[in-house]
């Protein structure tokens, strides 16, 4: 009952409606409904419901009326129901201010919440700012202690440092990774030493201990290797190359002590020039003694004749025959500038074991390419050991091999002087082409100096041999030879082997110079061939002594040298064989079939002027001789001229060669004769025509005598 009671209490009492006093409200305030109508009347005009009434025609006063009527009838209603209702809106008005309550409390606690919450983030803030200053002086602390240990670790000289450089042999790995840590350390004091830190003071002094005991190691074991290179048949490429493994060595006393550095440079360069011309000085003299005995002399001239060469009066020796033809051959004397330049170089005590001779050109090139090979490895190793710029290097080269290359080319103008040898010194002078090419191609030209000094003194031995040759013979006196016959002579043959071995030479490597160097010998001789053909009484003796030598000048250089090479002098003598062999087959036809050679000429000439017919006239009685002549003993005549030919010919080939021609020759004559006949004066001669030979069976005869090859 009491919890009942308490509800009942806690309700809201209802209101009687008869209590409530509804004298004050006022209903019929004209003048508002008036004002709101007003206001309304315009857009009630759009109304729906306005537009369907004017449109029924209905009166608007009585449709208002009414529509009032219906409004206050809606609105008394109303207000019946609120009132019956107003218990009700009572109890929500209660309702309403007791939730107002509440959420006047909620937002008492929100506001409470929101104080709170504002503080944290105050606090959060902070917390972040401190963050940020922690991070950040961390970052200094690390990069600090990043500088700092990296400090420490250039400054401190660990214990194997010092065990390493004190104990350790200089050939031992240890050793060269402490030598560069020690190198580091002092060039890092050396950057931080204007800082005068006491870190720098503390380790100064033992960094410096270590550096000297270092650079007497260093000196000691340098000296040592460079003295090796003294020892009697010591190889000094294996210190040269152990040297290298060590070229730290070097770089370091370069940074850490200059003076000893030049030291060590020095002492290796004066060891080395004195190594270096005291092994080729050596070299050059063996070598010299394996050279072969039998070279070309003085006498050894391209006019001298062949000599047999005796012993004194009392000299039991036999008479050895002095033969030439090998001065002016050059067989396979060319590999050497071939496939023979780089070939290994000669071994003295091996060679002179085997009791081998060498050719003047093999043991030059042996003598330089060890010498270019020698000077190559020195300039690399000069670069790469002392650390040289390219000038500087060819300063120490020069200091190193000046008083070697000056040996060796004064004893190459010694012999030189002495060496009458055209062939072998044309082939130094292009040993010496090959081997700046060499050179060129190894990236070195410290030695073009030396090159160039060399070509200076064989070149001009070359020319002063050529001139011996030519004039040997220009003085040589055709009326002393032995013996001269329409063969091929032996100084013609002399020349074409030395001319077509210049041109085999000079094919490999074209020197312009050698062209002028030999034209006036090839002038000389010609006039020499010319001259020899002028002892010969019968001028066909003449043509055929001058056909065979040229025959020979041509076959030498072609089969020597090709039909490229020495084009200019092969076109020359060409020129001269073709002009002589013409010649020969004119002397050679004339006995047999002279007068119709001089027929055809004449009644030619008589053709090619005016009033040709009556000036033929004159030679109607010689044509019938003529023919029969030629038809009785042709046959006879083509056999003598072809015994006649290959007796003067040596050469079978020349020989066969030149009775074609004549036959040739020889066809071409009887065809212009029988040509003659279609002229008016011969027209007529029908009895003379008759008798012709014909001319198929005259080129079926002489193919008798063609050679089957």
């Amino acid at each position: 009952m009491t919890s009942h009671n308490g509800d009942a209490a806690q309700r809201p009492r209802m209101v009687d409606v008869s209590e409530v006093n509804l004298e004050n409200l006022d209903l019929t305030n004209y003048d508002f409904m008036q004002q709101q109508d007003d206001n309304d009347l315009i857009s009630n005009l759009n109304d729906d419901v306005v537009k369907e009434a004017l449109n029924m025609g209905m009166d608007l006063r009585k449709y208002a009326k009414q529509v009032k009527g219906d409004l206050l009838h809606v609105e008394n209603s109303s207000i019946k129901d609120y009132l019956k209702e107003s218990g009700n809106i009572a109890q929500l008005h209660s309702q309403i201010t007791s939730c107002n309550q509440i959420l006047e409390k909620m937002e008492g606690m929100l506001y409470g919440f929101q104080h709170d919450l504002s503080s944290i983030s105050a606090e959060i803030q902070c917390l972040q700012e401190h963050s940020v200053t922690m991070n950040q002086k961390l970052r200094n602390r690390q990069e600090i202690k990043s500088e700092l240990s990296q400090l420490v670790d250039e400054m401190v000289v660990p214990e194997t440092m010092i065990v390493n450089i004190l104990e350790t042999p200089v050939t031992e790995r240890a050793f060269l990774e402490q030598l560069h840590e020690l190198n580091h350390k002092i060039n890092f004091i050396k950057q931080h030493s204007y800082h005068e830190t006491a870190a720098c003071r503390d380790v100064e002094d033992i960094v410096e201990k270590l550096k000297f005991k270092a650079i007497a190691k260093i000196r000691e074991y340098l000296i040592q290797k460079i003295y090796s290179f003294r020892k009697p048949m010591s190889n000094y490429h294996l210190s040269q190359d152990a040297m290298l493994k060590s070229r730290f060595f070097y770089e370091f006393l370069l940074s850490t002590e200059r003076r000893v550095a030049k030291e060590i440079r020095d002492e290796y360069m004066e060891t080395v020039c004195k190594v270096y011309f005291s092994y080729f000085k050596t070299y050059k003299s063996r070598l010299s003694r394996l050279q072969i005995d039998n070279c070309a002399g003085k006498d050894d001239l391209m006019a001298v004749e062949d000599t047999v060469r005796r012993g004194g009066f009392f000299s039991s020796s036999k008479p050895s025959f002095r033969n030439r033809s090998s001065v002016f051959t050059l067989d396979k004397r060319d590999q050497v500038i071939n496939e023979g330049l780089e070939d290994a170089i000669i071994v003295p005590h091996a060679a002179q074991k085997s009791e081998t001779k060498y050719p003047l050109e093999v043991v030059f090139r042996s003598e330089n390419f060890s010498l270019m090979d020698a000077c190559c490895r020195e300039f690399h190793f000069l670069n790469d050991f002392f650390l040289t710029s390219p000038s500087t290097a060819s300063d120490f080269f020069n200091y190193i091999f000046s008083k070697t290359l000056s040996y060796y080319l004064r004893e190459t103008e010694s012999w030189s002087l002495e060496c009458y040898d055209a062939l072998g010194i044309f082939i130094c002078i292009h040993l010496v082409k090959k081997f700046r090419k060499l050179m060129e191609e190894r990236k070195v030209n410290s030695l073009n100096q030396y090159w160039k000094a060399m070509e200076g003194i064989l070149w001009p031995r070359f020319e002063h041999i050529v001139y011996l040759h030519v004039k040997s013979i220009i003085d040589c006196n055709i009326h002393n030879l032995s013996s001269i016959d329409n063969r091929p002579h032996y100084i013609t043959r002399r020349y074409a082997e030395f001319s077509s071995a210049i041109a085999r030479i000079n094919d490999i490597d074209p020197e312009p110079r050698i062209e002028r160097c030999l034209a006036q010998l090839q002038t000389e001789v010609q006039n020499f061939i010319l001259k020899l053909a002028g002892n010969f009484v019968d001028r066909k003796d003449q043509l055929a002594f001058l056909i065979n030598n040229y025959d020979m000048l041509l076959s030498v250089v072609m089969d020597r040298t090709g039909t490229e090479c020495n084009e200019s002098e092969s076109e020359s003598f060409q020129q001269q064989l073709n002009k002589r062999t013409l010649e020969y087959v004119e002397e050679v036809l004339s006995p047999h079939f002279g007068g119709i050679i001089t027929f055809v000429r004449d009644c030619e000439r008589v053709i090619e002027s005016p009033g040709s017919s009556e000036r033929l006239k004159r030679y109607e009685q010689k044509v019938t001789p003529l023919v029969q002549g030629f038809a009785a003993g042709w046959r006879s005549s083509v056999d003598l001229i072809s015994r006649e030919v290959t007796t003067s010919f040596p050469n079978f080939k020349v020989g066969s060669a030149v009775v074609q021609t004549a036959f040739t020759q020889l066809i071409q004559y009887y065809h212009r004769f029988q040509k003659l006949f279609t002229q008016p004066p011969f027209k007529l001669m029908t009895s003379a025509k008759s008798q012709l030979v014909n001319m198929h069976l005259i080129m079926i005869e002489m193919k008798k005598y063609k050679p089957n090859f």
